[in-house]
Parts: C-alpha cells; structure tokens; sequence
C-alpha cells in the first residue's frame, strides 16, 4: 500500500540555478525508478536559517511530495545524506484523513 510523503531538503545557497535543477531531476528519477507515483516537487527558494548550517546561514528550500511505499524512505534518505549539495532533509508520513459522509 502507498502513503503520501512529504521530503524538504535544504541545498546550498551558493548553488546556481542548473545545479538546483540537477539535484531536483536527480532525487525525481530515483523516486520514479523505485515505484513513487504522483511527484509534486517545489522549489520554495532562498531563506534565512534560525542557524548556520555547515557554515551557510542561508539555504535554498526544496520540497516534494509524493506516494510511494516506505521503503523508497530509507533509500531517498540514504542518498541526501551523503550527498554533500544537501545541508538537511526531513521526511514526514502526510496523514490523509478520508472525509466523512455526514448526513442531516
């Protein structure tokens, strides 16, 4: 069964605009190859940390949202990780609540 995810990573500000759109399609490819369905991904732009984060006080915001089954999680994770253009991420389950059929 698939769950809707949701993963926010933040790159370096330093990065150019091709750079960013290189990692976007990277991350993108590696949902599609591993089963993800319905990728929305977001580029949410430069912002300013709470705190600097290996030495950037700024970083450049991305987020996707897509379904997939919980072990593309580990695999996604794993690549940002090492990935040094990537500052941090964070994956959270979106809980999609079925609306009710309320009658008068």
């Amino acid at each position: 069964m698939n769950n809707s995810y949701e993963t926010i990573c933040i790159v370096k500000p330093d990065l150019n605009e091709d750079n960013i759109a290189k990692i976007i399609e990277n991350y993108q490819l590696m949902l599609v190859d591993k089963g993800a369905k319905d990728i929305i991904t977001q580029n949410r732009g430069r912002r300013h940390l709470k705190y600097t984060m290996k030495k950037f006080r700024d970083g450049i915001y991305i987020q996707m949202n897509y379904e997939a089954n919980g072990e593309i999680i580990s695999t996604l994770e794993r690549s940002m990780k090492i990935d040094e253009q990537i500052l941090r991420f964070m994956t959270v389950k979106n809980l999609v609540k079925e609306k009710a059929d309320i009658s008068v």
